[in-house]
């Protein structure tokens, strides 16, 4: 399994970011996100506990759960299905409030599922372009967000 961790603070309140990179409709704001779709909402909120999420990347297609989800600080995910297949042991953000904004960790342990080359396809391919589609992602919601002041707790 091959661990990737992208982190940025986004000049913005916790709350805001917390809330934009949830809502995973905003990561085809990366050019390699083709399409985000929430197919079945949480238990308390539309991307919380229990929400189901489809994705569509270049490189694949990708079914998550979200098996925790404790606002605004941390959410988790696991991957159920993928295409083409990959094994996921976790997905997670945190997040934590700065002096210039909020402070995002994203981390994700994954691995291409192929026989005797798998971990070589995983950090040569899969690695690259997960990391630099998250550091989109996180680059979009710092664009989306930068300078928003409400919110800001004391």
């Amino acid at each position: 399994m091959e661990t990737m961790i992208v982190e940025r603070t986004i000049d913005a309140p916790i709350d805001d970011v917390f809330a934009w990179l949830t809502t995973t409709t905003n990561y085809t704001s990366s050019p390699l996100v083709l399409r985000c779709r929430l197919a079945r909402r949480g238990e308390t909120a539309p991307y919380g506990f229990g929400a189901v999420r489809n994705h569509l990347w270049l490189i694949g297609w990708f079914r998550e759960r979200i098996t925790h989800y404790d606002p605004p600080y941390a959410t988790e995910y696991v991957v159920e299905r993928s295409l083409p297949p990959a094994r996921h042991e976790v997905g997670s953000m945190t997040f934590t409030e700065t002096d210039g904004g909020t402070h995002v960790r994203w981390t994700t342990r994954a691995e291409i599922p192929v026989p005797l080359v798998g971990t070589f396809l995983t950090r040569r391919f899969a690695r690259p372009i997960i990391t630099s589609t998250f550091g989109n992602i996180l680059a979009a919601a710092d664009a989306a967000l930068a300078g928003r002041s409400s919110g800001h707790r004391a």
